[in-house]
């Protein structure tokens, strides 16, 4: 396929010859591309017209566009923000600036770049606690679990939750999928070593679980520790 770069800034302006402004962002611009990385590309124009996500193929690279103002750029990293996950700020912040016609671009990458900097909002103690219930049942469930499908379940989901929860704890930005293995290897490599390698064993059925069970209790101390009886919700 044609370099990710010029084919990326051509799409924007054969499809967006009027845009304001436009982010190329992923894992194309960064040594972790893939044969199946796609061209993430946020585009901001004036107006209302056009808005909205699309993916196409351009060139033989799968695309996938966002396309918005400047105002509905704000809302969705609003609403991302509350939720301690910002896709948009992310590709913003990192990702290269293909066209700015008016200053708009280089404006939000500054505020992109802050934003992420200042991290996300700090947990509540009723969210902390949810999130050491929640994470503690798992870990009871883990425990007692027999069957080997249901085990395979239980500690995919339990290594997510106690990721979110390695994450929440130190005050840093939550992730989704490979991101959510990125962000914590970033934050504290050395969780996310344990996690991850205890959680394949514990899938494999080599040892069992309890390695991986004290591996989520160390993530849980992080926070306040394990919390079962006598939590409750008024």
């Amino acid at each position: 396929m044609d370099d990710p770069v010029p084919t990326a800034r051509e799409l924007v302006r054969d499809r967006f010859p009027a845009a304001r402004a436009a982010f190329l962002a992923g894992s194309v611009l960064t040594d972790r591309r893939t044969p199946t990385s796609d061209l993430d590309i946020v585009v901001l124009l004036h107006g209302s017209s056009g808005l909205g996500r699309e993916n196409l193929v351009y060139r033989g690279w799968p695309v996938e566009l966002f396309v918005q103002n400047e105002a509905v750029w704000h809302g969705f990293a609003d609403r991302e923000t509350a939720k301690r996950s910002s896709p948009l700020l992310a590709m913003c912040a990192a990702g290269l600036l293909l066209v700015d016609a008016d200053g708009l671009g280089a404006a939000l990458q500054a505020e992109a770049r802050e934003r992420l900097a200042a991290g996300p909002p700090p947990l509540s103690d009723a969210e902390r606690d949810h999130q050491r219930y929640f994470l503690t049942d798992l870990l009871d469930d883990l425990r007692g679990c027999t069957d080997p499908a249901e085990r395979l379940y239980l500690v995919a989901h339990t290594l997510q939750r106690a990721s979110e929860f390695a994450l929440l704890a130190g005050g840093h930005w939550l992730g989704g999928g490979k991101w959510l293995s990125r962000r914590l290897a970033d934050a504290d490599p050395a969780t996310h070593r344990a996690l991850s390698e205890a959680a394949a064993l514990a899938i494999a059925g080599d040892g069992g679980t309890e390695g991986f069970a004290m591996a989520v209790t160390e993530v849980l101390n992080l926070g306040g520790g394990p919390l079962w009886e006598g939590y409750a919700v008024r």
